[in-house]
């Protein structure tokens, strides 16, 4: 009997001392420190209670439980390759890679049962249907247009998740081997004839400049050639102007002269000395001079010359 008796105080103690230690756990597990960027999901007696944000946080033991853990920073999720087909029959191996983060943990944990599966299963559906509505060529040039299709379905979806999806980028699009090969010749052919334009637009350029430049140099050669005329023709006509009023002046003074005192007089002795002075020069040169018979008589010729 008391060996029956100190077993059942045994049991008894050990039963109370795990009872103590569960409640002891619980009470320590009822005091949380929530870390930055995370978020811990709480429920009481099976129920979504609250969303713990970062800091200190105590609940009550027994009837809150921490149910799951969500991490708010950004995700970087890898979408496996897969193939797609083009509107014209190419079957092509697309894969990317998207950036998200949880914003509603509520709806992150009991929204769907993986967001990240299903951010993946749904991007590389929508990268299908959208390839499949493209030629071959167009699906290298609209990347862009398929990362934002992409990105508004999952964000559509996931607003039910509790995940925003900030961008979906294509890293790679590979195409069948011979269907490389044939892009690689027209790459090749499209650079030879770029080419071959580049030439002939600086043949062209070349032509076009030295055209331009023998034309100009024969619109300058002619200008100044009409302006070299209209300076000599301005040159000659100021000579002339000038001369003639020289001459003018000289009339002038000669008529001047002749109607002063004396002045008659002194002209015909002004002629007279030049006319001898002519005279000795054409006998120096022996040239034949016919002189006046007499040349006492050369008042009466200077007279009939209107003097």
């Amino acid at each position: 009997m008391e060996n029956s008796t100190d077993m059942a105080q045994n049991l008894s103690l050990v039963f109370w001392g795990i009872a103590f230690l569960i409640v002891i756990y619980k009470f320590i597990r009822s005091v949380r420190l929530v870390p930055t960027q995370k978020s811990f999901i709480v429920e009481r007696l099976g129920r979504y209670h609250k969303t713990l944000d970062a800091g200190f946080h105590a609940m009550i033991p027994f009837f809150d439980q921490v149910v799951a853990e969500q991490d708010l920073k950004e995700y970087t999720i890898d979408v496996p390759p897969q193939e797609c087909f083009s509107v014209d029959e190419v079957n092509l191996i697309v894969d990317g890679v998207i950036y998200l983060s949880v914003i509603d943990p509520a709806k992150a944990t009991y929204g769907v049962t993986d967001y990240v599966f299903a951010a993946v299963e749904l991007a590389q559906t929508t990268t299908r249907s959208i390839i499949g509505t493209l030629v071959l060529d167009r699906t290298f040039e609209e990347r862009e247009l398929i990362s934002t299709k992409v990105v508004e379905e999952l964000n559509l979806a996931g607003a039910n998740w509790g995940i925003r999806v900030l961008r979906y980028e294509i890293k790679n699009i590979t195409p069948p081997s011979s269907v490389q090969n044939a892009m690689e010749k027209q790459v090749g052919a499209e650079r030879q004839r770029r080419a071959i334009l580049a030439k002939s637009e600086g043949d062209k350029q070349a032509k076009t400049t030295m055209s331009e430049g023998k034309k100009m140099e024969m619109i300058n050669l002619s200008e100044g050639e009409m302006q070299r005329s209209i300076n000599e023709a301005q040159g000659r006509s100021e000579e002339i102007l000038m001369i003639a009023k020289a001459t003018a002046d000289s009339i002038r003074k000669i008529s001047q002269t002749l109607t002063m005192k004396g002045g008659e007089e002194a002209f015909k002795l002004k002629l007279t000395e030049k006319y001898f002075t002519k005279i000795r020069h054409l006998a120096d040169a022996k040239v034949d001079v016919i002189m006046p018979g007499k040349i006492q008589n050369f008042d009466d010729w200077v007279k009939n010359l209107g003097f």
